[in-house]
């Protein structure tokens, strides 16, 4: 299984709402196993930059990249791209542990 994880921040705090819509359309993006969008808690005192999480799984690293090869994947960047400041991604795969 791969896990995908995206962290993002706003330019502006008013563009959080369009920017949470934009990723939540991924969802729609059927490779996925899980699949959500969710904003920082900001409990952490040594930083809180990240605004959005997206965190989905994959069954492996074909599906994961089919979910970026979905046009619904490229309108969801343009769309959240002009609004947000940073984005850190990271992709992992997790031990099979049967």
């Amino acid at each position: 299984m791969i896990r995908h994880i995206v962290f993002f921040s706003a330019k502006r705090s008013a563009d959080l709402p369009e920017i949470k819509a934009g990723l939540q359309t991924l969802g729609a993006i059927v490779h996925h196993r899980h699949f959500e969008v969710v904003e920082n808690a900001r409990v952490d005192p040594m930083g809180n930059a990240v605004d959005l999480v997206v965190y989905a799984e994959f069954a492996d690293h074909a599906a994961l990249d089919a979910y970026k090869a979905d046009p619904i994947y490229e309108a969801s960047t343009q769309r959240v791209r002009p609004l947000r400041d940073i984005r850190y991604s990271a992709d992992y795969e997790v031990p099979d542990r049967t």
